[in-house]
């Protein structure tokens, strides 16, 4: 973990409320797809969690929703204004287990951490599916990043109104594939676990204190024991998941 100052270098609007803000400063606390950063806002006591969308040696790229006043207030800055920034939260997404055809699949907001383990994973040369899940065709972003780094990308939405219609789970069924990844919301997380035909690592969000351990308030109980969403999370494999009832 590294606390560090950013300056945001761009924004743009990628729907109606998804944003898409690069930042300047020091990554080199970032060191796995998956991980997430925790944000100081001016006025909130607590640090807003966001996940990475990709990085390199100076800039950060985070893709976000505007959920509730502090990214609302996110949404709101301009070029030249500065955050204080903790990295290197969280394990990322282990590459090592992904066979010669993994499936990455990201739904609304989980997709954005699915586009630098798409990145790292393709220049590994793997045969990258991805399957981004939406609710409707106005809320469709980064199908065009995707295809870019050479996966084969296939969008769904639930009301049909682009793509395949249904969920990330409808076109999961009639593929080949050889590991899966995925992030999103708990009941398409689920989805994909009853689903899955192999492994795979799952990401899960959680409401979280510091977002690095310490407060123990991001604990959930799995088939190994106590884990801390921020800490030992968000990653976490499919044979350790103990569902809520």
């Amino acid at each position: 973990m590294k606390q560090s100052i950013f300056e945001i270098r761009s924004q743009i609007a990628l729907t109606d409320n998804v944003y898409k803000m690069v930042l300047a400063g020091d990554t080199s606390a970032i060191t796995a797809p998956g991980q997430f950063v925790n944000i100081r806002l001016e006025g909130f006591f607590l640090r807003r969690p966001i996940s990475v969308c990709d990085y390199d040696n100076a800039t950060l790229t985070i893709i976000y929703k505007v959920v509730g006043h502090g990214t609302e207030l996110m949404s709101r800055m301009e070029p030249g204004q500065q955050l204080d920034i903790l990295t290197g939260l969280g394990n990322g997404y282990d590459l090592s287990l992904a066979g010669d055809r993994p499936v990455l699949l990201g739904g609304g907001v989980g997709v954005p951490p699915m586009y630098r383990l798409a990145k790292d994973l393709a220049a590994q040369g793997k045969g990258v599916c991805v399957i981004l899940g939406f609710n409707t065709a106005r809320e469709v972003f980064y199908e065009e990043e995707f295809k870019a780094l050479g996966c084969n990308v296939q969008v769904t939405t639930v009301d049909g109104s682009y793509g395949t219609p249904g969920f990330v789970t409808t076109p999961l069924a009639e593929m080949d594939y050889s590991y899966f990844y995925t992030c999103g919301p708990e009941p398409m997380l689920k989805a994909v676990y009853k689903a899955s035909k192999t492994s795979g690592q799952m990401s899960f969000e959680e409401r979280m204190g510091c977002g690095f351990g310490a407060c123990m308030g991001c604990s959930c109980k799995t088939l190994t024991g106590y884990k801390r969403i921020c800490k030992d999370g968000p990653v976490m494999r499919k044979e350790e998941i103990l569902w809520k009832a």
